[in-house]
């Protein structure tokens, strides 16, 4: 049979990692982690990865899986997914996924459209692009042939713009028109769901997240890049221009003082979980099916406990 999930979705620092472990530990669950931060090696602090402590109570997955140079896709992820998915559930485990990167569970949930094979030939030429002219420039002209997909990519995500426009170069046609026939809202699950989101009142996510980056910096965030730089991993790799990492390489580098580094990680952050929260409560999401909780502490434990256990 196909294992049952409860999937925990929200923006950073509204408690997730919290509730995953509150519901593991009552249940005898495992975590699968959904976050496209946490699979990179030595990116512990900064991505809000669960302790050693934590992960010793409660078994995690798709934790530090590969290196922040090598390169983690949607499609990777589901592979891995589903594959750490179903030896919890041999083990007749209860199946956490716990994670804010959105396209991650969309395409947990509901798999991804079946686009063109990558291109090195053009990548290699969008790369080129980047390194000379900036991930701004290459958004702008993902915007004159897709914006609808421009509107939804961040403008310093350079692997999700590069792989958007190879889709229009390829195909003659907008990833998001190939998207829009790979409608999510009229497609099944690929598993058995409940979605649970977690979604703070403004004011206290952003408290939330101001404390959230100053235990950070406190826990030694810029050591940790320290110690990144020192194996070589710098921007412009994607891994290294997540929030936190960018802005304390450009104090590393002597370009950002460190009082205002901190400001943008927070600033940062909080834009971040705006942009999370619009994500999921899209209906392009797939997640429209989400009970959300202002708290951790405010999700039925009860009631989840239930359903993974097929009652």
């Amino acid at each position: 049979m196909t294992p049952r999930l409860v999937v925990i979705v929200g923006p950073t620092g509204a408690g997730k990692t919290r509730l995953s472990l509150d519901l593991a530990t009552r249940t005898g669950g495992e975590v699968i982690s959904a976050d496209s931060q946490q699979v990179y090696l030595g990116m512990d602090i900064g991505t809000g990865k669960a302790s050693a402590e934590e992960r010793r109570h409660v078994p995690h997955h798709l934790l530090d899986v590969v290196r922040p140079d090598e390169e983690m896709t949607a499609a990777r992820f589901i592979e891995l997914a589903d594959r750490a998915i179903a030896d919890v559930a041999a083990r007749s485990k209860p199946v956490i996924v716990c994670g804010g990167t959105g396209l991650y569970v969309r395409a947990l949930l509901l798999g991804l459209f079946d686009g063109p094979p990558a291109s090195p030939e053009l990548r290699a030429e969008l790369t080129e692009i980047v390194a000379r002219d900036g991930t701004a420039a290459l958004h702008a002209q993902l915007a004159v042939i897709d914006p609808t997909a421009a509107a939804k990519i961040d403008p310093h995500d350079a692997k999700r713009i590069i792989r958007a426009i190879e889709v229009f170069r390829l195909t003659g046609e907008p990833m998001s028109a190939h998207q829009a026939r790979h409608d999510h809202r009229s497609m099944p699950s690929r598993y058995p769901v409940r979605l649970v989101g977690l979604a703070p009142e403004r004011e206290d996510l952003y408290r939330a997240i101001d404390a959230r980056v100053d235990a950070m910096i406190a826990a030694g965030l810029e050591a940790e890049v320290a110690a990144l730089r020192a194996h070589g991993y710098q921007p412009p790799l994607r891994s290294q221009q997540a929030i936190g990492y960018a802005e304390l390489h450009a104090v590393a580098a002597g370009t950002l003082d460190r009082t205002r580094a901190i400001e943008l990680i927070k600033r940062n952050s909080r834009h971040y979980a705006r942009r999370q929260l619009s994500w999921y409560r899209a209906p392009s999401s797939g997640a429209s099916d989400v009970t959300w909780s202002p708290t951790p502490a405010a999700v039925d434990l009860t009631d989840l406990e239930r359903y993974l256990a097929g009652l």
